[in-house]
């Protein structure tokens, strides 16, 4: 018996198969879920409708998060499939290009409010209309960040603020809803090469650094993550609520190091 068996999961946000949300999509199947899919777009409908079919999800539905009527739309339509929701995944995130590029200070006060109302408030706005569904014994809420919530990063800018407000959401949702016995808990993972990933300039760089730096020397995958949902969404979690765990070979905990010469004797 999987450790997700009998539970039905809502994943918001898929967009194709590199995404972190895929991955926790696979990983929930393997362990019992009935899974749920949203995706933001018609132009992602043709990468969405097959990944579903391969893990056996008959939900699949378009919605803008930033919508509060496809938002209703959207649980109202679940409802007419599912009496109960066990796990809401959010695995939404968006900036302009433009304002990952060059210097923070310059972010603009609309590409601010986009990014912030896209990442970050959309975790609240799903949370609220899921609350009537999270009627089983060990409900849960997920979402996706990042170390440059924390730290910053070259060309992350407005993103990194608004993981960082993403986390503090994640938080006080945890203390408003675990009297309800609702658990809310995030995923910080480490570089994937993914689709949204491709739009930050010097990707590639991230991924030296973090193979090069981090204690285990390597670079993480989609399926760690999803391991980490798996486990997170699971009884085995039960009493773990507004933590953010760190998938990212311990990348997180390293800092000032010596260079690669002075590792290898080079330089005294």
């Amino acid at each position: 018996m999987g450790l997700l068996e009998g539970r039905t999961a809502l994943i918001v946000g898929l967009a194709n198969e590199r995404s972190l949300a895929w991955g926790i999509a696979q990983a929930f199947a393997a362990e019992g879920a009935t899974l749920a899919f949203s995706y933001a777009g018609p132009a992602l409908e043709r990468r969405v409708r097959p990944l579903a079919e391969q893990v056996g999800a008959r939900f699949v539905e378009q919605c803008d998060v930033q919508r509060d009527a496809e938002l209703d739309a959207l649980f109202a339509r679940f409802r007419e499939q599912h009496d109960r929701l066990d796990v809401l995944v959010h695995a939404v995130a968006f900036a302009r290009r433009e304002e990952l590029a060059g210097r923070f200070v310059d972010t603009s006060r609309d590409g601010f409010q986009l990014a912030m109302d896209v990442s970050v408030y959309s975790l609240v706005a799903l949370t609220q209309r899921a609350l009537p569904l999270f009627t089983g014994p060990n409900p849960s809420v997920l979402t996706l960040t990042y170390d440059g919530a924390r730290r910053t990063y070259p060309n992350y800018n407005v993103m990194g603020v608004a993981k960082a407000a993403l986390e503090a959401a994640v938080r006080y949702l945890a203390r408003d809803l675990g009297p309800q016995n609702i658990r809310v808990n995030a995923i910080s993972a480490g570089p994937v090469r993914t689709l949204a990933s491709s739009g930050i300039r010097g990707f590639h760089w991230i991924l030296d650094q973090v193979e090069e730096r981090a204690p285990l020397r390597r670079n993480i995958a989609q399926a760690d993550v999803g391991a980490a949902a798996v486990y997170l969404a699971s009884d085995l979690a039960r009493n773990v609520t507004g933590h953010t765990l760190y998938v990212d070979a311990g990348y997180h905990i390293v800092g000032a190091e010596l260079g690669r010469a002075e590792r290898e004797g080079e330089v005294r």
